[in-house]
């Protein structure tokens, strides 16, 4: 067995990880990325692909840690976008400039958006008339356009991983060797016939929900994680392209992305409260609901052909009072071992820049 010293190994291919490889790397560090499953197969590619500004949590009207934590993110993502961040993201779909917020018609909803309008470097701006796109036309109420690109996370996958395609491994066997709980003398990793070890100073777990077994592997409590399980609804049809958030109130009713398949379709995925309420419904049960909400937000679009389907996925997050939502990036030290959960994909980079720091 070939052994090998670095001072931290990653375990994730998700874009926590590969954005955290990619900042080590750009520090000096020696450090090794670690996959069991294709990259990003969990989590990110799953993202809708929104780059909050911080304008969704402050819909009660007030400036939240959330938001302040987002707001400063768009430029940062901008300038990688561009190719003139540190981190050159310029080979990655940008599906959408904006996202539109448009609100139903009644007063909890109204409160929402004069919410939206609080403390933010992005500011809404209301569109007006023959300006809306065509999926907004029949909204009865303001829409609003703000600068909150939306990405394609396949392509983001791809180009973190293209940067530092040397430094990542793929193994089906992971065992560490502990000298106590969360002090990581060494790990082995196997993948068929082959068997690497490895002397590492740090152990950083960026596995989204794998976290929970790699960290009773390392010794450490799984009480640390908490999941929020979602049920993905997604239309396909001859629809429009939409990117949004329909405002209720202090929630997000739906987001809405697009996507297109192979043959150029428009596929619509559906997150905010669409997803966490049909949690605990059967697929048919979601879809049915799923489809009432979109008549009740966008009256004018016809569903009458279209093709449903959903998917489950969890949210993994570090453990908050109450199953509150964490308000920022997650990290906890133990040992030599670090665990992180970036919470949002926009906080990707501030995550990677308090583990490099």
């Amino acid at each position: 067995m070939r052994v090998v010293e670095l001072e931290g190994v990653i375990f994730g291919g998700g874009v926590a990880g590969l954005w955290l490889l990619d900042e080590l790397r750009r520090r000096g560090v020696s450090a090794l990325l670690v996959e069991r499953d294709a990259l990003g197969s969990g989590q990110t590619i799953c993202a809708q692909g929104i780059l909050h500004s911080g304008l969704k949590y402050t819909l009660q009207g007030m400036v939240t840690q959330a938001a302040r934590e987002a707001r400063r993110m768009p430029e940062l993502w901008r300038e990688a976008l561009d190719g003139r961040g540190e981190v050159d993201l310029s080979g990655v779909g940008v599906r959408s400039e904006h996202c539109y917020l448009w609100r139903t018609n009644d007063l909890s909803s109204r409160l929402g958006m004069f919410g939206a309008h609080i403390g933010l470097k992005v500011t809404p701006r209301t569109v007006e008339g023959d300006e809306r796109p065509e999926v907004f036309r029949g909204c009865p109420g303001p829409v609003a356009r703000v600068a909150e690109p939306v990405i394609d996370t396949g392509e983001l996958l791809r180009v973190l991983a293209e940067r530092n395609r040397e430094r990542i491994v793929r193994a089906d066997e992971v065992e560490f060797e502990t000298t106590s709980a969360g002090n990581v003398r060494s790990v082995r990793l196997r993948a068929g016939d082959q068997e690497i070890g490895i002397r590492c100073g740090k152990v950083i777990l960026a596995a989204g929900g794998g976290n929970e077994a790699l960290r009773e592997a390392c010794g450490l409590a799984s009480r640390a994680m908490q999941r929020r399980p979602l049920q993905m609804v997604m239309v396909r049809g001859d629809l429009p392209e939409c990117y949004g958030h329909c405002v209720d109130g202090a929630k997000t009713r739906v987001t809405i992305t697009s996507a297109r398949d192979c043959a150029g379709r428009v596929v619509w995925q559906l997150g905010g409260q669409v997803a966490e309420l049909g949690v605990n419904c059967s697929a048919r049960e979601a879809m049915a609901f799923a489809r009432e909400e979109l008549k009740a937000v966008l009256a004018g679009v016809n569903f009458e052909n279209a093709e449903w389907g959903s998917y489950r996925i969890d949210r993994a997050e570090e453990k908050m009072r109450l199953g509150a939502r964490p308000d920022s990036v997650s990290v906890l030290e133990e040992g030599n071992v670090l665990t992180v959960w970036p919470t949002k994909l926009v906080l990707a980079p501030m995550l990677a820049k308090k583990v490099g720091e």
